[in-house]
């Protein structure tokens, strides 16, 4: 019997990268992509997969992409 596993992403982690730019977005949703580690656009980053941070996402999907 085979397990599956994904081989881009180790378990437990999910990877996120910001596609579009915060300058006209309200300042709630700044302060979610500075919290989530953002710096810079098209920037991808690797942060646990755990509910706080698939909430942050939730929040800003149109600024965001989950990358597999």
């Amino acid at each position: 019997m085979t397990t599956k596993t994904s081989k881009s992403t180790p378990s437990g982690k999910i990877q996120l990268k910001w596609v579009r730019s915060a300058i006209c977005t309200p300042e709630k949703q700044k302060k979610v992509v500075k919290g989530l580690g953002f710096t810079r656009l098209n920037q991808v980053i690797e942060r646990p997969n755990t509910a706080a941070i698939r909430g942050m996402v939730k929040k800003i999907p149109h600024l965001v992409e989950v990358v597999e």
